[in-house]
């Protein structure tokens, strides 16, 4: 009996240590098979948005990080600088890179990423370094896009789209970088738009539409804009509404290189290119991005300078979109840009949250939330 009892009582500590361990453990999203909405069903007003989600990945981990901030210039990784949700767990090659997010019409949350791991073969992911030929398919040779879904930020769908065995014509697509999404106000539909090519040739971006659940494309994609100089790749773009105007910023692979900038009064044609380079790096920048300060018309480019070194996120502000205020980088000196508690955070996008969102937000990661 007393046998019995030592046994029970041993295991009921192992039990508690296991349920404190699992309590300090640091939080991350949950996957599960399907989201319903939470409250409104429509996206909140501009007076109720008190601050900024900053989503964004690490070469050391390729996974997914989010920061917060309530002023748009200082911000706070929300998980103390670990992962929100590893790559690892959520994509074939084992790592993502490039995520995008944002709020829908139907205040649903719309996240994107690119399953790609540029490291597995030193990480011993895989055999061999890309997952199909360099010499026949180039550099990344992904395959795959990563679309997810969510109404409170926390509990998420999840989806690997495969493009090229959707649709057939693209059957020898070469990468699937970089997608973002953006509501089609025109046919009521989420558009996403991302960076391919054909086999190893010259890289280009295409559009497709969504289908409502968020798993999946329902055409196949067509090329957003054919770039005036030939033979010169363009890559990572982004769209945003500004009144009637559709402003597109993307990397030119060109001479000079980095940040160019066009606008068309249609989300997916028309785009009138400036040749003009509009980041003020003198080292490689990619991924632009653009989000507006609340209750403002001023402007915010962000970047990933890459070409510094260690790796930074770069700013430019604007209210005309053709002058720029170079705001400088995360934590150099004279920048109002901080990031308080984290490092080398790469190609992200910034949404507006209400404080509801950011309280959600702050009491999971504390453990203080379901």
């Amino acid at each position: 009996m007393k046998t019995r009892t030592l046994i029970t009582a041993l295991a009921l500590a192992f039990a508690a240590i296991g349920n404190a361990a699992a309590a300090d453990a640091p939080r991350q999203l949950q996957i599960v098979p399907k989201v319903t909405p939470q409250g409104a069903t429509a996206a909140p007003a501009e007076k109720d948005m008190k601050g900024y989600l900053f989503t964004y990945f690490k070469d050391e981990d390729h996974s997914l990080h989010f920061a917060t901030s309530t002023d748009g210039y200082a911000f706070t990784d929300i998980n103390n600088g670990q992962p929100v949700l590893p790559g690892k767990d959520i994509s074939e090659q084992k790592g993502i890179r490039d995520p995008h997010i944002m709020r829908g019409p139907d205040n649903a949350f719309y996240l994107s990423m690119t399953d790609l791991h540029i490291y597995a073969q030193k990480e011993g992911l895989r055999s061999t370094e890309w997952e199909r030929p360099h010499a026949q398919y180039g550099w990344g040779n992904n395959r795959a896009l990563i679309l997810m879904k969510s109404y409170d930020l926390i509990h998420w769908t999840h989806a690997l789209v495969h493009v090229g065995e959707l649709f057939p014509e693209f059957k020898d697509l070469g990468a699937a970088w970089a997608p973002e999404t953006i509501y089609d106000e025109a046919k009521k539909k989420l558009m996403v738009y991302f960076t391919t090519r054909v086999s190893g040739g010259h890289n280009y971006m295409v559009y497709s539409y969504a289908n409502d659940a968020y798993t999946s494309l329902e055409g196949a994609p067509k090329r957003l804009f054919t770039y005036p100089v030939a033979d010169k790749s363009t890559i990572d773009g982004d769209i945003t509404k500004v009144g009637d105007k559709y402003h597109l910023y993307y990397v030119a692979h060109d001479n000079p290189g980095g940040l160019r900038h066009a606008v068309s009064d249609k989300i997916n044609a028309g785009y009138k290119f400036d040749p003009a380079k509009v980041d003020p790096e003198t080292v490689s920048c990619e991924a632009p991005t653009m989000w507006r300060r609340i209750g403002t018309q001023s402007y915010v480019l962000m970047y990933d300078v890459f070409g510094a070194k260690p790796n930074n996120m770069g700013f430019s502000e604007t209210t005309d979109f053709v002058h720029y205020k170079n705001l400088g980088r995360f934590n150099d000196a004279g920048s109002p840009m901080k990031a308080t508690n984290f490092s080398g955070p790469k190609h992200g996008a910034v949404m507006h949250v209400t404080a509801e969102e950011l309280k959600r937000l702050q009491a999971y990661f504390a453990n203080k939330g379901a």
